[in-house]
């Protein structure tokens, strides 16, 4: 399994409850550009519209820019592919304040490119804080004990 992209600071602003993975709908180009790693997650989140569920924010620069048809769109919408059962539920969950569904990361899984997500939960600026605080006392065993 390929990681092609990471969102390392869904970590740290977000509280991940829960994990899904779907695939992504996407066009040649965009498959190409993205097993050659030209894709970004920050800034990205993951909304349902009409039943369906789309990615949000990504760029995905073309393969070869210089044959990119005129119509290439580096931000559209992709749709994910989950079942309705997963949708349903997410839908539920999504409506409860407080809640959304941040993209993890992208990968490779048996060929095909698939995003997972998380149910995410904001954390507030003092939970962050403690968190930071936590990393660095641990930082700073580790250092005394390696002495």
């Amino acid at each position: 399994m390929k990681i092609y992209s990471e969102n390392k600071k869904a970590g740290f602003d977000y509280e991940i409850l829960e994990r899904y993975e779907a695939g992504v709908v996407l066009f040649g180009q965009e498959v190409k550009s993205i097993r050659t790693g030209h894709i970004n997650l920050s800034g990205t989140f993951v909304t349902i519209r009409g039943g369906e569920p789309f990615l949000l924010g990504v760029k995905i620069p073309p393969y070869q820019p210089n044959n990119a048809g005129a119509d290439y769109n580096e931000e559209r919408d992709k749709k994910l592919l989950l079942n309705k059962k997963e949708i349903d539920y997410l839908i539920g969950k999504t409506k409860v304040k407080g809640f959304s569904l941040i993209p993890l990361k992208v990968f490779d899984k048996s060929g095909r490119i698939k995003l997972e997500f998380g149910l995410a939960k904001g954390k507030k600026k003092y939970d962050k804080k403690e968190k930071i605080k936590k990393r660095d006392v641990e930082r700073e065993v580790n250092r005394e004990l390696s002495e």
